[in-house]
């Protein structure tokens, strides 16, 4: 049973440093940054800059054995202090990050006199400084902790007098983890930890030290939320914008298609598992019946015209047992592994030293801080009652609020709209935030649900979706808190967590992270001590020709994302460190179909209560309720990726990490691969300026070693039997 945690619980928060709609000029959007030649903190002995945002600071709040779970968040008090009213007036803006902390946005030259203000409050334990790596909104906060890797010669008596030395007392020792724990200092405060941190590095003994920052990651931007809005409209009257109702979605089955799962509803528009059935009926977009007409008469010939631009997971079927018996570790959000279509794929953990109430994964979001994991995380990685209560009235805002409402009521988020689009209608700015809370910050807190629907969704009747490897188990281990915040010593833990409990497949959908050395060489410890885990992460979404952490670390498989075209999608990133590519989705598509279907969380029926069912689309969502979405992003290109491996895994447990991660290379081409007209451009332009070397071939830069190919994978694995 899901425990009611204490403290802070997240509301997605999309766009938190920022101003207020409709209230005085001096109040601004601006991310204020004060430049400081001695922030930084070091990686591979390079120093990473940073900044220290002005309007902004941290909170954390004061830990509580219990609490009543019925009283008011500490975050939404502190805003009722703050500003008259949790929903009104105008000034700071209150954000949770995690369960522990909480952000608020400052208007100009108020950081000092509300500091104070804030630290009289009897439930506040501090205020923490808020940085960015960048002239932007990234919010990274900067507590009193540090992650310390001794080396393992060091003895306990050693480390003990390393510390006293330098002023540290040990927090805790990090859990599924040797030689790493959590200290704080005794006599630095604020960005001063930044320095200890730093020098640490530098006394022998230790291996690395990082500050234990509080991040929040979040992928998308208003530009493509306003892209896919634009997109949604023109469906919306259209056939296409009709909704397939939850109870009783249409046959979408292609007859010819024997795989484990033939007849599942939804099989037919999961074109990143066979391509041609929806590429060949792409012209019948007219109405949902024609289309399903058309997918049901679809022959999926070998020799068709049509360039096959999926990762071959039909024929795979044929010839595997569909991941039997591998264990894929979802290190993400929240996982709602009681959706019909996971509930059949969840994996029991069978630990003998297993926490209080874990039996399905592991919730670590409300860890990472000075309590250990098993004390204040949870054994239940779905959302809780509380959560579940504040993001309803958010999403039913949406439904209920008139224009002008809904901008007063969310005046924070209408500011950036309007700053964007400065000649914005009501209606409009209204659209874009209706879009933008059931996207991202109500449906996209499901984040984890929705990768894992991609890996291993199992429909219980013939109406649901299917995954790259139906037969395999998931173990969830939720990482981020509500608004995608979490921490460094959390994911650490997480890590670490999902080996000692058996994973054979690490799935890590996240992206843009700080890159640390004490990151780095947890996970090159946790490879070392498990030499056939496999660990497969996103390469990003920032249209970069970098791969970014923690894809780009060694031992790590760097998955970037294709197209229904099999064209780079326009968000993957790209160069460096790419290892493949496998479909990611594109959402600016003809009624969203170039995107990925996938399993979803808003058909609980708590966000429904009071409101009768859409009639038309109303997000990237197939059905009326959200159980089923269309997603976008490297996010989904990763899972995909370790279903494959699933697939290989489960015809041979064996085979070591590299084997597989060989075979997977060597089987993967370019066939269905271009490169679009932009790209080509981007190219010939990286080639003038010297970023990419003239050996580097355009598809190699783009795609990797190609395009995954689950037949020929397993297939090859079975040859080494």
């Amino acid at each position: 049973m899901k425990r009611i945690t204490s403290g802070i619980l997240l509301t997605g928060c999309l766009w938190s440093g920022l101003g207020i709609f409709f209230i005085p000029p001096q109040v601004t959007a601006v991310a204020q940054t004060q430049e400081d030649s001695n922030l930084f903190y070091i990686y591979k002995g390079q120093r990473i800059p940073l900044k220290q945002r002005q309007d902004a600071i941290a909170v954390t709040f004061k830990k509580v054995s219990t609490r009543n779970p019925a009283a008011q968040p500490l975050y939404l008090q502190l805003q009722e202090s703050l500003q008259g009213g949790v929903r009104g007036g105008s000034g700071a803006k209150v954000s949770p990050l995690g369960e522990n902390y909480a952000l608020v946005n400052l208007p100009a030259g108020t950081l000092k006199a509300l500091q104070q203000r804030i630290q009289k409050q009897p439930y506040v334990e501090n205020t923490l400084p808020v940085l960015t790596r960048q002239q932007t909104k990234e919010v990274i906060v900067l507590p009193n902790e540090i992650i310390v890797s001794f080396d393992a010669k060091v003895d306990q008596s050693q480390r003990q007098t390393i510390l006293q030395q330098n002023n540290l007392t040990i927090v805790r020792p990090l859990r599924f983890n040797r030689d790493r724990y959590l200290v704080k200092s005794t006599a630095a405060v604020g960005t001063q930890i930044l320095n200890v941190a730093n020098q640490l590095n530098n006394v022998k003994g230790i291996s690395s030290a990082q500050p234990n920052f509080i991040q929040s990651i979040t992928d998308q931007n208003l530009e493509t939320a306003s892209k896919q809005v634009a997109n949604l409209k023109g469906t919306e009257d259209g056939v296409l914008g009709k909704l397939l109702p939850s109870s009783q979605s249409p046959d979408l089955s292609p007859q010819s298609t024997r795989g484990i799962s033939p007849k599942t509803s939804l099989l037919g528009l999961a074109w990143h598992l066979n391509s041609l059935p929806l590429q060949q009926c792409f012209s019948q977009l007219s109405s949902w019946e024609l289309l399903q007409t058309c997918l049901q008469k679809s022959t999926v010939a070998t020799k068709s015209p049509v360039s096959r631009t999926d990762i071959r997971v039909t024929e795979a079927w044929k010839r595997s047992n569909g991941g039997r018996g591998v264990v894929v570790a979802v290190i993400d959000s929240l996982i709602q592994w009681d959706h019909p279509d996971l509930a059949g794929s969840l994996y029991t953990v069978k630990a003998a030293d297993k926490c209080p109430d874990e039996v399905h994964g592991w919730d670590f979001s409300s860890s990472g801080n000075s309590l250990d994991p098993c004390e204040i995380g949870d054994g239940d990685t779905r959302i809780s009652r509380t959560e579940l209560a504040i993001l309803t009235a958010r999403f039913q805002d949406t439904f209920k609020l008139s224009d002008a409402e809904l901008i007063r009521q969310y005046s924070v988020e209408a500011l950036e709209v309007k700053q964007k689009y400065p000649n914005a209608s009501v209606e409009e700015i209204a659209h874009i935030l209706r879009y933008v809370f059931r996207t991202y910050k109500v449906g996209g807190e499901f984040h984890g649900t929705w990768v894992s629907g991609v890996i291993a969704a199992k429909p219980q009747d013939n109406l649901g979706l299917v995954g790259v490897a139906p037969n395999a188990q998931i173990l969830p281990v939720r990482l981020f808190g509500l608004n995608g915040s979490y921490s460094p010593s959390a994911y650490i833990e997480a890590i670490g967590y999902a080996a000692d409990r058996g994973a054979d497949i690490i799935n890590l959908s996240l992206g843009s992270t700080l890159p640390t050395d004490g990151e780095e060489e947890a996970i090159a410890d946790v490879l070392k001590a498990h030499p056939k885990l496999v660990i497969v992460a996103a390469a990003g979404n920032e249209n970069s020709n970098r791969v970014a952490y923690p894809a780009a670390y060694p031992g790590v498989v760097a998955v970037g994302a294709t197209n229904l075209l099999g064209n780079r999608a326009p968000y993957s990133n790209y160069g460096k460190g790419l290892a493949i590519v496998a479909p990611g989705g594109d959402l600016n598509t003809p009624g969203m179909l170039g995107g990925i279907p996938t399993t979803g969380g808003t058909w609980l029926d708590t966000f429904w209560q009071g409101m009768s069912t859409p009639e038309s689309r109303w997000s990237t969502v197939l059905d009326a309720r959200g159980k089923y979405w269309w997603v976008e992003g490297t996010s989904f290109a990763s899972p995909a990726v370790a279903g494959v491996v699933a697939l290989m895994k489960g015809e041979n447990k064996e085979i070591s990490r590299e084997g597989l991660v060989s075979i997977l290379k060597s089987t993967a081409s370019y066939q269905g691969l271009s490169i679009s007209d932009d790209d080509a451009r981007r190219y010939r332009s990286q080639r003038r300026k010297g970023e990419v070397s003239s050996a580097v071939k355009g598809k190699s830069y783009f795609f990797g070693k190609g395009l995954v190919n689950a037949d020929a994978a397993v297939k090859a694995v079975k040859k080494r039997r």
